[in-house]
């Protein structure tokens, strides 16, 4: 497995610079996301510059990113149909790139935002509609040879560990994967205070098609109400260990990316993240780069 970081270099691919990768590389990080707001906007030089610059810091390209908000699992076919043209062009990029995955965002019918909780959002409607949208994306990801990685979460149409697999089965295609992300599912305190129940079940069910997993942490709010939030890694709630020990036995070559912090927290996240893994066996790789 490779220890990686998601949003390290804010922004998107244009903000990326060879600086900022050594920067990254020096905090002991072997792979950045690359996010793409306009994939029509990324030319053939474009792409050779961020390889030739990712091998130069010594650094893996990791996961893409596309920003195409939620609009896979919304009721407007145009929009709808946007968004899957969208997605088709990220893995085309991606391949270009070298890339091991695109995101796959589940999204929401909330119009605020693609993470944000909706009454529609558990019903079977929306469910057909995102099974409709990545079937057709899948036709290219496998024309493509690149692979989709979702993620889910307790707000989103993929609400659960048993959700997200009835949805890659209902697809049926080679080229959907799952990203473990479990925080997102914290949803109940039966899930918070018993971590190896509330892992096992993500790699129970999903285990055999993941395919990168992101990294963060989150702890019970003190409040009359049920609340969590997310919280630095090491400070919270999530058996890192146990779930690092699962990874490594189902996805050997995972990308693991800590995600949603402030550049400046990055270098310590790595830092304990890197003690965790050592206390559990974990042995990370080295970036596989070429020129």
């Amino acid at each position: 497995m490779l220890l990686g970081a998601a949003g390290r270099i804010p922004g998107d691919w244009q903000n990326i610079t060879l600086e900022g990768l050594q920067t990254a590389a020096a905090e002991g990080f072997a792979v950045l996301n690359v996010v793409i707001t306009d994939p029509n906007g990324l030319k053939d030089d474009d792409i050779d510059r961020l390889k030739r610059m990712f091998v130069e810091a010594g650094m893996e390209i990791g996961q893409t990113n596309g920003r195409y908000g939620g609009a896979l699992v919304g009721t407007d076919e145009v929009q709808r149909n946007a968004a899957i043209e969208f997605v088709k062009r990220m893995c085309e990029l991606t391949a270009c790139l070298g890339a091991p995955n695109t995101y796959l965002r589940p999204g929401s019918m909330s119009p605020d935002g693609p993470w944000l909780s909706h009454p529609e959002n558990r019903s079977e409607s929306v469910f057909d509609r995102l099974v409709d949208s990545a079937t057709k994306v899948c036709r290219t990801a496998e024309a493509e040879g690149v692979t989709l990685a979702v993620e889910g979460g307790a707000v989103s149409p993929l609400y659960s560990a048993r959700r997200a697999r009835d949805f890659i089965d209902a697809v049926g295609s080679p080229a959907l994967g799952f990203n473990q992300d479990p925080v997102n599912f914290v949803g109940r305190l039966e899930d918070a205070y018993d971590m190896p129940h509330f892992l096992g079940g993500f790699f129970e069910l999903l285990g055999d098609v993941t395919v990168g997993a992101h990294a963060k942490d989150f702890r019970v709010v003190d409040q009359l109400m049920v609340r969590f939030e997310e919280a630095e890694i090491g400070s919270g709630l999530l058996d890192h260990g146990f779930f690092l020990t699962e990874l490594q036995r189902v996805c050997p070559e995972a990308h693991v990316l800590i995600e949603h912090l402030p550049p400046d927290r990055f270098a310590t996240a790595a830092g304990r993240y890197r003690q965790i893994a050592n206390r559990a066996g974990i042995e990370w790789g080295t970036p596989l780069t070429t020129s």
